[in-house]
């Protein structure tokens, strides 16, 4: 048994990142990440915060997404999630995991850049659960472009935007009609927003959209009982970043931790930004960044 009394120091909970060089085809995949991905498998024990919500959440089926769909399951959500067609196996490990925990899981094959995909997505969550409590915006997409601005084609641009940004706003502007009052709407931001990497210059703006999207939003909604928050996470080990980054040997070291975080390791975040401890809270930022002070 776990001795309760133990303090775990933050600098070492997980592998420092001595890790070898990989790479893989966007948008990547959990199995071939060496060391895999912790999504909370192990470690998360839910005490039913979230008991009978019913989530919608985009980018379910690895990294963040899968903390999330596992940490909201345990504490007694349903979960409808998304995933791309290429990301099918992925999905599975999340429904597995979902199901373990004695919940609903859905996986859909979405591309939220698509705006009628995105109708179907809540209408497909309306017709299955028949309210929604809380929808979780966090499928992204990023490309690094070390080679500056004049190598970021219009290509490229337009699937940041409409990924990042008109999905977002698209999935919520349909999402609120069926948001009962004691809802949220959870978005995930980055770092990135407030401390731009170069090579990530249009992934970095879309970030810092999602931040004024969130405080803006949530004055819309107050009226309504709706609260809207985000998430800034800093380096985080997920199938992204062997699938965009060029060198992700020393992905994370950056942080005043000296690591990046473990999926796991953002999902509490998520958890108590949807239940009623936080009924309080909304037009806020929870920053998870390894210790980078952000605004």
């Amino acid at each position: 048994m776990t001795d309760p009394t133990r303090r775990q120091d933050p600098t070492d909970k997980h592998p420092r990142p001595d890790l070898p060089q990989q790479d893989q085809p966007h948008p990547g995949w959990t199995g071939p990440m060496d060391p895999p991905p912790d999504h909370g498998e192990q470690s998360y024990r839910g005490s039913g915060l979230l008991t009978d919500r019913k989530t919608v959440l985009t980018g379910g089926d690895s990294g963040i997404g899968r903390a999330v769909a596992l940490a909201y399951a345990r504490e007694g959500a349903d979960v409808l999630f998304t995933h791309l067609p290429e990301e099918e196996e992925d999905a599975r490990e999340t429904v597995r995991l979902v199901e373990e925990a004695g919940r609903r899981a859905i996986a859909v094959s979405c591309d939220i850049r698509e705006e009628r995909q995105c109708r179907d997505l809540i209408d497909r969550a309306v017709a299955e659960f028949g309210r929604i409590d809380v929808l979780v915006n966090n499928a992204a997409y990023q490309m690094s472009q070390p080679d500056g601005i004049e190598a970021i084609t219009t290509e490229q641009f337009d699937r940041v935007l409409h990924t990042n940004l008109y999905g977002m706003f698209w999935l919520t502007k349909m999402a609120v009609p069926h948001i009962p009052a004691g809802g949220s709407v959870i978005n995930t931001t980055s770092v990135q927003a407030y401390q731009p990497s170069p090579h990530l210059l249009d992934y970095a703006m879309t970030k810092g959209a999602i931040v004024t999207f969130t405080k803006g939003l949530a004055q819309m909604l107050s009226e309504r009982g709706i609260r809207v928050n985000a998430v800034a996470p800093g380096p985080v080990w997920t199938p992204l970043i062997p699938a965009t980054l060029p060198d992700t040997a020393e992905f994370g070291k950056q942080a005043p931790l000296g690591r990046p975080a473990q999926p796991a390791e953002m999902a509490p975040a998520y958890v108590f930004l949807a239940c009623e401890h936080a009924s309080f809270i909304t037009a806020e930022v929870m920053n998870a960044t390894g210790g980078s002070p952000l605004p």
